[in-house]
């Protein structure tokens, strides 16, 4: 970096951690507020509910480091323009092509942070705090549907090279991804029932395996007509014989990766377990826009650091006598706000007409990109 760039850089910074830290405090203090509910439930105590919000502090981080970046860039620039510091580095020689493409290279280190912190440390953080307060409450994720959780399961090779498609309802799904009250009904390629097992619970066993304990297995075999007569397809006749076994190992496509969508939201997921989900819902024939988008949006939000940090630079060309430093910030926060009420706003939209994953997920950053290269342009000339 040049030493432009380097002061540039420090103010920025540290201000940008002053500024991420005092957010996620006051969203702390909310989030407490909200666990206050749950305290007294069960072994849910106050240093439970403190150990919870905790824990979410890392998504906390992901969702406000872009208008951390945009504030703390516009209070850099608002000082450095009530100080004529940014006047004199543009007598310097100081274009504003060339800030910009600064300001962009200070803003790769906060992109490669929001990733590291979106794919790495916040889904971990978000489950483990699920099954914090799931353990203290004593309860399950399924407990608040009455049929429990159902989940299509197709096996492409069996061990005799038939295709198996399964319709799995698991009655409640533990923090520790064990399951219970399990269900499993069993078709053929031709989607004949040909077995249902009934468990009292099952662990994962990897690779592809759960074992299954209590295990009553029912399966269903055809029997053919009598001699002489034609095989109605509509009225089949079978035997059902059921064999009470203490353990039995199903080999499935499942995993508790792709149970553990029920703890947290497709938002709060990482960029790897969304596109096995993804994955899993398409070979099922299942529907999957909700989760593309969430899947474009991982993959963009990090670059609205950028977005943010271009829509700052204007604000460096306005002089004192265009409005003070503070009023300069809250414009800062009220972009920040609204940026990320419209990203919100398109994804529900996106959802309901199902437009495409990416134009859903990119329009917003497109958007505010156009506004700050307007913006600059004006500042620019004036």
């Amino acid at each position: 970096m040049r030493i432009y760039e380097r002061y540039f850089a420090r103010q920025v910074y540290l201000t940008f951690v002053f500024i991420l830290f005092a957010f996620s405090g006051l969203f702390f203090f909310f989030d407490l507020i909200n666990e206050l509910n749950s305290v007294g439930h069960g072994n849910y105590k106050f240093a439970y509910a403190v150990l919870r919000v905790a824990l979410q502090t890392p998504s906390r981080f992901y969702e406000i480091i872009p208008v951390a970046a945009l504030i703390s860039a516009i209070y850099v620039f608002a000082q450095m323009a009530a100080n004529s510091e940014y006047t004199i580095f543009r007598v310097s020689g100081l274009a504003t092509g060339q800030a910009l493409r600064s300001l962009l290279k200070i803003g790769i280190p906060l992109v490669l942070v929001t990733y590291v912190i979106g794919e790495v440390i916040g889904p971990y953080t978000d489950q483990l705090s699920e099954r914090v307060r799931l353990e203290a409450l004593g309860s399950a994720v399924s407990t608040n549907f009455q049929s429990g959780v159902w989940v299509k399961d197709t096996l492409t090779e069996r061990e005799d090279g038939e295709q198996v498609t399964r319709f799995v309802n698991v009655g409640k799904l533990l923090p520790d991804a064990t399951i219970s009250d399990v269900r499993i009904y069993e078709f053929d390629s031709l989607f004949r029932l040909t077995n249902v097992r009934i468990a009292q619970s099952g662990t994962y066993q990897p690779p592809g395996h759960w074992l299954l304990k209590n295990v009553t297995d029912t399966q269903l075999i055809g029997v053919p007509p009598p001699q002489g007569q034609p095989v109605d397809a509509l009225n089949p006749v079978y035997r059902a014989q059921q064999v009470t076994l203490p353990e039995y190992s199903l080999r499935s496509e499942l995993t508790p990766q792709i149970l553990s969508v029920l703890l947290v939201s497709p938002d709060q997921m990482s960029i790897f377990n969304l596109m096995r989900y993804i994955q899993h819902l398409t070979e099922n024939h299942q529907d999957t826009h909700s989760y593309e988008i969430a899947l474009w949006r991982k993959l963009l939000y990090p670059f609205a650091v950028f977005v943010m940090l271009v829509l700052s630079l204007p604000f460096a060309y306005l002089h004192t006598r265009a409005g003070v430093v503070g009023v300069k910030v809250f414009g800062g926060i009220m972009l920040g706000m609204s940026f990320q009420l419209i990203n919100t706003l398109f994804s529900h939209i996106g959802t309901l007409n199902t437009w495409p994953a990416p134009l859903t997920a990119a329009t917003p950053g497109l958007i505010y990109l156009v506004l700050g290269l307007v913006g600059l342009k004006w500042v620019d000339r004036h």
